[in-house]
Parts: structure tokens; C-alpha cells; sequence
């Protein structure tokens, strides 16, 4: 087992934290996840019920890809059965275990409460984004449009139609900048502008070196039936 050492630094802190999670000054980068106070004693609630709960940790590990954000596996193990490349975080009355291949892509988490009332269980707010097109090989022909559009349809709706949503394109300027907007389920939700920015534009830029830059033409105020002239 191991744990993770900071250096004095910059204080920095999780862009989901908000107000409610701030980070020792003495951090050198964004920690692997924090809890908030509210998800902290949730947390510690659900372990109470458990058999020896001070001798369990939360494990949190990344399984998979749903959609444009990644799945997650949250249980309460046994600290001492911690495997040796496991990372184990000191947080406050609890110990987080995150396994060595989940660090990377969790690093900046929040674990919080849903912000609607009525929405029950725990939620990461996760800065990372998967990669569309981890594992996936292409074969892009024609002008940028043509391409761009390829990649939409083969890789990148795919994972957005699980929410519901869908990327088009709305066309590729002189500067070679690509205009996208968002659609469907992913048309007026928070998630979506981080989602074209972490995750579309990446998949664009990387599989089409030509594209200058990838521009988000969704009109996120307009709800679930905006006009675009």
C-alpha cells in the first residue's frame, strides 16, 4: 500500500470544489479526489451499518466509459487487503482507496451529493474526460468537412446517443476552425460545452492534424428546441 506525498507549493484547488472543499496550501497538484462535507457523511453513514466499518476503506475505481463521461464502481473495502500499487488517500474521518489504473483520470475529482434534492446517491464531479477514440482505428478521407463529419457519425455520436445527444457540424471557416454544436439530450445540459471541449475537441484535433480549432456553436441558453440562423 501507498500513500500520497505533497510538496510545499501553489495552493490549488479542484475546479468542481466550490466553496465547501478547499485544498491544503501545502499540495504540489490537484489531489486524486476530495469528498465534500455532505458526501463525507453520507459516506461514513453507509459504512456504519458495515461489519468493523474503521477497518474499511472507500474504494473508488473508474470501470469503463457511459457515454462522454466514465463509469464508476464505488464499494467499502478492507484496507489491510489494499492492493500494493493501490493509492490510499487520507480523507479526514475516512481512507479512499483508488486503484493505480484510476488515478490518472479521477485526479481533480469531487465526490459530492446530486445538487437536485430529489436525486438520491453520491455523484463525481470528474474534470477528465475519456477519449472517444481509445480503440477505435479510422479512416478519414475527403476535405476537413468530410472528415469531421466521419468522425462524428463513427466515433463520437455513438458514445453521446447513450444520453441521448448527438454533435453535428455546422461548418469549417478559411482558418480551418470547425464549428460544432450539440444536440438531442446533450442540447442545454451543464455537462455538454465540458464535454465538446474535453472530449469532442480532442477526438477532432488529434484524428485531423489540419483542423485549427474546434468552436462550440451550441446555443446552451435556449433549452431544448434553439433556432441557429
Amino acid at each position: 500500500m501507498s500513500a500520497e506525498n505533497t510538496q510545499v507549493d501553489e495552493p490549488v484547488t479542484s475546479p468542481f470544489a466550490g466553496d465547501a472543499v478547499v485544498t491544503s496550501p501545502f499540495a504540489r497538484e490537484l489531489p486524486i479526489i476530495e469528498l465534500t462535507p455532505s458526501a463525507m457523511e453520507t459516506v461514513l453513514g453507509i459504512r456504519a451499518g458495515e461489519d468493523d466499518p474503521d477497518s474499511l476503506g472507500l474504494r473508488i475505481e473508474i470501470t469503463g466509459n457511459a457515454g462522454p463521461e466514465y463509469a464508476y464502481d464505488l464499494s467499502f473495502d478492507e484496507l489491510d487487503k489494499a492492493e500494493d500499487d493501490d493509492v490510499i488517500i487520507e480523507a479526514g474521518e475516512i481512507k479512499v482507496i483508488v486503484p493505480a489504473a484510476t488515478v490518472d483520470r479521477l485526479r481533480g475529482s469531487v465526490l459530492d451529493l446530486p445538487r437536485a434534492a430529489a436525486q438520491g446517491g453520491l455523484v463525481i464531479r470528474n474534470p477528465n474526460r475519456p477519449d472517444p477514440l481509445e480503440g477505435i482505428e479510422l479512416n478519414l478521407e475527403g476535405t476537413i468537412a468530410e472528415q469531421v463529419e466521419q468522425l462524428l457519425e463513427q466515433s463520437v455520436n455513438p458514445s453521446l446517443a447513450s444520453h441521448g445527444g448527438f454533435a453535428a457540424l455546422v461548418g469549417v471557416d478559411d482558418d480551418n476552425n470547425v464549428y460544432v454544436t450539440m444536440g438531442g439530450g446533450c442540447q442545454g445540459c451543464s455537462a455538454s460545452a465540458a464535454t465538446l471541449k474535453d472530449g469532442i475537441r480532442r477526438s477532432i484535433t488529434s484524428a485531423i492534424p489540419e483542423v485549427n480549432d474546434v468552436i462550440d456553436a451550441t446555443d446552451h441558453a435556449a433549452g431544448e428546441n434553439p433556432f441557429y440562423d
